[in-house]
């Protein structure tokens, strides 16, 4: 009943509820909501989109390349301070604690705070924690040292972030850009490139149930005499299932596969409704619709490409009449 329950949807209905899985927001679209669900299972993405550095000179932070660099360099047993700006209200995570000095730093060691550098009402020093500002959790933060990465380090809900095993020398402190980009949230299924895939999909959907009854009419029919005497004879179930189950279902299959062929050359409303007029999602129907009441303005092309979809579904029409009246006989 789950599977042939589509069938009794019309094509407009099933259009909507498919351009509704479909929205490219997870909090509405339940493609994408399964997609963000089993991608932050096994990583979860915490950013800041468009955050950045204070501008002008002489700041302890600079943008390079969309990452967050430290104009200054520093080395194992210092403290480092990494200032931003721009941080949305929407972005900022509940779980963000005030933020806190940097803890003490000890031989081998190089630890800072990363935080909102911004004072609600105004006041507070520039550059500095401030009572009020928040610490800025789950940043990712590397010593680059040479053009490597030497460290690395996530911050704490306080924003600050303690990294171990740092080498002798001079290091920067970087701040990827992956921390400031938007992060994971699904597909587009009605993008350019997954739209045709997207009403492939749909159109499964409704018609399984259909092709899935008239399989499992067929294979209830074949004699089971048929398939006790191959096993019998020593044949494998895959020979069983090659030598006697397909040529005794093949009639039903002819039915699925002309039924199927002559549906899908006319479907019309399903790419419609999801396609949403996206020149990657057109075929034939829709294409003479446009073409002759959808704004084309021009009967004649309409009418060319009604007589082409005549001619492409006659051979599959007069198939079905010819294995009919061979069964009659």
């Amino acid at each position: 009943m789950v599977v042939f329950m589509p069938m009794a949807i019309s094509f407009l209905a099933s259009g909507v509820i498919f351009r509704l899985v479909y929205q490219q927001d997870p909090d509405k679209g339940v493609a994408n909501a399964v997609l963000v669900g089993v991608h932050d299972m096994f990583k979860s993405d915490r950013t800041y989109p468009g955050a950045g550095p204070r501008g002008g000179g002489n700041q302890p932070v600079r943008d390079e390349g969309g990452a967050v660099v430290t104009t200054g360099s520093f080395s194992a047993g210092q403290s480092a301070l990494v200032p931003l700006l721009k941080v949305k209200p929407e972005y900022l995570p509940e779980d963000a604690k005030p933020a806190a000095r940097p803890p003490a730093s000890a031989p081998g060691k190089l630890t800072g705070t990363v935080w909102f550098d911004f004072t609600k009402g105004g006041g507070g020093q520039q550059n500095a924690p401030n009572a009020g500002e928040s610490g800025l959790p789950g940043i990712r933060v590397e010593a680059v040292q040479n053009g490597k990465v030497v460290a690395k380090a996530t911050t704490k809900d306080d924003g600050t972030f303690t990294m171990a095993k740092v080498p002798s020398g001079a290091v920067t402190v970087r701040l990827p850009k992956d921390n400031f980009t938007a992060s994971y949230g699904g597909a587009e299924w009605l993008g350019s490139t997954l739209i045709t895939p997207a009403i492939i999909g749909s159109y499964l959907w409704v018609w399984s149930g259909f092709a899935m009854v008239l399989i499992a009419a067929g294979l209830a029919a074949i004699p089971r005499d048929a398939l006790e005497a191959a096993r019998v004879d020593g044949a494998t179930e895959w020979q069983v299932f090659r030598r006697v189950t397909i040529p005794l279902l093949a009639p039903v299959l002819m039915v699925v596969l002309v039924t199927l062929t002559i549906n899908v050359l006319k479907v019309f409303d399903l790419v419609f409704i999801i396609g949403g007029g996206d020149p990657n999602a057109s075929v034939l129907a829709l294409q003479m619709w446009t073409e002759s009441f959808g704004g084309g303005n021009d009967p004649g092309a309409g009418s060319a490409i009604a007589v082409l979809l005549f001619v492409l579904v006659l051979p599959a029409m007069l198939f079905n009449i010819r294995r009919l009246r061979q069964e009659r006989k």
